[in-house]
């Protein structure tokens, strides 16, 4: 979970920005398969919504159990590289399909 300079505002900066980028990129490929509809569109959309409830499960989790790290830093730079992996495997995963 934890990246290995999350503690550096620059490296936070540069997540943050990368994680907007990449999730521009799979709301697209994402809208582009619900448009197309059917058993797959279906799939995506149950995923979609299922990964987000998991995800805040997981980051919660971590946030009050002190596994996202002591500073504000840490924990944002934490918090930052655990949604951009989110997002960085899903977009492999939609540009493979």
């Amino acid at each position: 979970m934890a990246r290995k300079d999350t503690n550096d505002w620059s490296q936070i900066a540069l997540d943050s920005w990368m994680l907007g980028a990449e999730a521009c990129l799979v709301i697209g490929l994402r809208g582009a398969r619900l448009m197309g509809g059917g058993a797959e569109a279906c799939r995506e959309a149950r995923l979609m919504v299922s990964e987000k409830v998991e995800a805040g499960r997981e980051l919660g989790t971590a946030l009050f159990s002190g596994g996202m790290g002591a500073t504000p830093k840490a924990v944002v730079g934490n918090t930052v590289a655990f949604y951009l992996d989110g997002v960085r495997a899903n977009r492999r995963r939609l540009l493979k399909g």
